[in-house]
């Protein structure tokens, strides 16, 4: 979240980033609790001071009763300052961080085309999306998977199983020649104050996150959040520089309301795997490592030599945590309709969330100052085996219905040959 000194130093500007982002949050009533925060502080103060020095000699009965009333007053106003600073603390958490100066400011389509590697190649067949296709080598199940546990669940099987693991060995290939060699394997769910500290709101009105009945717990949708809450409430070292980890875990999201044909098949699932990477810098570091993860993301597409496009997300889509987002954007056959053959679906992710994240989960580190700092976090998709596979597939399909393997997988994968 914002510091507060920053919002009152800077309240227009953080209006116009509210309003940029086509959020609501009642700035006034913020500033309002803020001073009430300060000024109920204040009289505790005094009011403890008051009857600490009180206590010291000797009282009379008549100061006994005085005492007494002071600390039922003392007690009353703890009551009260203790629900002003709650209150203070969610409209604190609902306003988002600064976007980026550079952020195109508009809606989701509003985006800026950044980089396009080539482009898609035009089919001399009709081209098969990929649920047909995997169908047909029978390496999917969705009817059986839905008969299992309903509407966009599904069944992977011997080549798709295969290709799978393919990819993240391939991934974390790309990750250690990038020097990324630390590689932890998260719990697949999490608290749901740690879901919170990534700037997510299980308890909220939220409808994309998996609830634990009986559990003050979710399952996560992304190791972004493990990873965020690992070094939860500590001091880390970042005097050798920043800190960057890949993460694998299983992902998982409600996806309401994802029907349609440009969600069909694997696109929006309830449940994949993905690899992501985390970082965790220096203020100063965090612009830089950005640029590094969006690298290390086009080099891992680049071996599925599939078209790309990298887009810098505009204002309105950026979430709260997000001071600049990149996607990575692969061609898709089963984007098409009757006017086109296809195009660009969003597989990759990376967001620079400066000390957003970091304030709430209370991760620090030492300056060269031996002042302790608020650390920086980003995040990336390195690999998600939901929609790595549509766009390999769907690019690398041949008038018979085979599908090439990419030269970059073919060690992982063990043939050329889907």
């Amino acid at each position: 979240m914002l510091d507060i000194k920053y919002i009152r130093e800077n309240l227009e500007a953080v209006r116009k980033n509210i309003a940029d982002r086509n959020m609501s949050v009642d700035l006034d009533a913020l500033i309002t609790l803020d001073d009430q925060r300060k000024s109920s502080q204040t009289n505790l103060d005094e009011l403890r001071s008051t009857l600490k020095s009180s206590s010291k000699s000797k009282p009379t009965p008549e100061k006994i009763a005085e005492l007494k009333q002071l600390s039922q007053q003392i007690k009353e106003l703890e009551e009260q300052d203790k629900k002003i600073n709650t209150d203070f603390i969610e409209v604190l958490k609902q306003v988002p961080i600064m976007a980026h100066p550079d952020c195109p400011i508009g809606e989701e389509e509003d985006f800026n085309v950044l980089y396009k590697n080539f482009e898609p190649k035009k089919f001399d067949f009709e081209p098969k999306n990929h649920a047909d296709l995997l169908v047909a080598h029978d390496a999917l199940d969705f009817e059986r998977g839905t008969k299992i546990a309903g509407h966009k669940s599904y069944f992977t099987k011997t080549k798709l199983v295969k290709l799978n693991r393919a990819l993240i060995d391939y991934g974390i290939s790309i990750l250690e020649k990038n020097g990324i060699t630390e590689i932890i394997e998260t719990p697949d769910f999490a608290n749901n104050d740690v879901i919170e500290f990534a700037g997510f709101n299980p308890r909220g009105e939220q409808d994309d996150i998996y609830n634990i009945g009986g559990e003050d717990m979710s399952l996560i949708g992304t190791a972004e959040i493990t990873m965020l809450g690992y070094h939860s409430n500590e001091v880390i070292d970042l005097s050798q520089g920043p800190r960057i980890v890949a993460a694998i875990s299983s992902c998982f999201r409600k996806e309401a309301g994802s029907y349609g044909r440009t969600s069909m098949g694997l696109y929006r699932v309830h449940q994949f795997k993905k690899l992501e990477i985390f970082a965790y810098c220096k203020p100063e570091d965090s612009e830089a490592v950005h640029q590094k993860i969006i690298d290390i993301e086009k080099q891992i597409v680049d071996g599925l030599e599939v078209p790309y496009q990298v887009i810098d997300i505009a204002t309105a889509d950026l979430g709260a945590c997000a001071h600049r987002k990149y996607d990575i954007e692969a061609y898709m056959t089963m984007k098409g309709d009757d006017t086109r053959q296809g195009e660009y679906g969003e597989i990759t992710s990376t967001s620079n969330c400066l000390d957003y994240q970091a304030r709430r989960a209370n991760i620090k580190f030492v300056d060269e100052n031996g002042k302790k700092q608020f650390v920086h976090t980003l995040n990336g998709t390195a690999v998600v085996t939901s929609r790595f596979p549509i766009t390999l597939i769907e690019n690398h399909q041949q008038a018979d219905g085979s599908i090439n393997i990419p030269k970059a997988l073919q060690i992982f994968y063990g043939s050329d040959k889907f």
